[in-house]
């Protein structure tokens, strides 16, 4: 008998390779455990929800129960596992000891809140990161009967996400963050500021350049102290400093983590025989790539690794698609400090070309209507993971 397979985690990495391996081993016994609801959703839509009025039972695909009749698989909801013990390859789940054949780690990744949140405001301070959480923001939203206003902390990817989708959605959103323009990370400045631009055309309140002192309770609204000595008013928060992978579990368990993650070959395989990793929790061959492209061909190649046929994942130049409607917004940020930024076009149609010393392209950045290069571009760049 094939040994039982154990996946924790039931977000897109989880389910994305429960659903490869079925498609090569319709019969191995199969487990799922998870946290959460366990129910089926696609992240991405979450910082698309608001502006579509889609409540969270529309972002829900399937029920944790559907999910393991589908799959032909055990799917254990809101259940935490403590511990790890690689020798004696079990789990424990409070004082249950279930025993594995082969373990994957899908555990994804976490906000990382850089600040405490006094008690007097936690009620109204939120971060997104499933859809457990929408429920709660969704519910938030719903309970004021009127249009919210939203203060976001952090200018990234996520911050900038849900600020387009609460704005287009009606709410009154005003932007915080310390660096001067949005999505830092992706863009350089003269990108970033047509997207500030575009965002405060369209009514958003931008706070950059600007850092975070204290959250207040004053009466019924949140009061964000900001390091210029002005105060600013919201119904809500929501936090979006960053993701941190979950990596605790593998910790203790003894398997080689860094801060980027789980620590994983090419073929996915931890520092512990029979245990592999996947999804926004690993670290492969040094790359951490929270998108859903890596995601996907991870699920794929690990599929056929535990089906018998040892597989090595690659990654190829995906372009991250930054969900800002107001401004499109394509990146593909590059691996290494690039000598320069070249950057073509006007007004908000702008491409910047990051490049090496012999003028080498290793990654670009697209606004506006320049991002219809992006499959162009991609085919010139050098892979995420060779």
């Amino acid at each position: 008998m094939t040994a039982p397979l154990i996946l924790i985690g039931s977000g897109m990495a989880a389910i994305g390779l429960a659903r490869q391996l079925r498609a090569l081993d319709p019969e191995r016994a199969l487990t799922l455990i998870t946290a959460d609801s366990g129910d089926e959703y696609a992240k991405p839509l979450l910082s698309t929800g608001f502006a579509k009025r889609l409540p969270p039972s529309r972002l829900a695909v399937r029920s944790a129960l559907a999910l393991a009749d589908q799959l032909g698989a055990v799917v254990r909801t809101h259940t935490r596992v403590e511990a790890i013990d690689p020798q004696a390859r079990t789990l424990q789940l409070g004082a249950e000891r279930l025993p594995y054949g082969t373990l994957v780690l899908a555990t994804g990744a976490a906000p990382a809140v850089p600040f405490a949140v006094p008690a007097a405001v936690a009620a109204r301070v939120h971060t997104i990161n499933d859809l457990d959480d929408y429920r709660r923001f969704h519910a938030a939203l719903e309970a004021l009967g009127r249009p919210a206003r939203v203060a976001i902390i952090g200018a990234g990817l996520v911050g900038c996400e849900f600020a387009n989708d609460l704005l287009v959605g009606g709410h009154a959103v005003s932007l915080v963050a310390p660096e001067r323009t949005p999505l830092p990370r992706l863009l350089p400045e003269p990108l970033g500021r047509a997207l500030g631009s575009a965002f405060a055309a369209a009514g958003m309140a931008l706070r950059l350049g600007r850092g975070l002192e204290a959250l207040e309770s004053v009466g019924a609204d949140v009061v964000l102290r900001l390091d210029d000595g002005t105060g600013l008013e919201a119904d809500l928060v929501l936090v979006a400093t960053g993701l941190r992978p979950r990596t605790e579990l593998a910790a203790a368990a003894g398997l080689a983590t860094l801060p980027a993650g789980i620590v994983v070959d090419h073929y996915l395989a931890t520092s512990s025989p029979g245990i592999f990793a996947l999804g926004d929790a690993a670290c492969v061959a040094g790359v951490n790539a929270m998108y859903v492209p890596p995601l996907q061909a991870s699920a794929k190649a690990l599929a056929r690794t535990l089906a018998g046929t040892p597989t090595a994942v690659h990654y190829a130049a995906w372009p991250v698609v930054v969900k800002t409607p107001l401004l499109p917004v394509v990146a593909y940020p590059p691996a290494e400090a690039p000598a320069r930024w070249r950057i073509e076009g006007e007004g908000a149609d702008l491409a910047a070309f990051a490049e090496t010393q012999d003028e080498r392209l290793i990654g670009f950045a697209l606004t506006g209507a320049s991002v219809r290069r992006k499959v162009e571009l991609a085919r010139a760049v050098p892979p995420l993971l060779g």
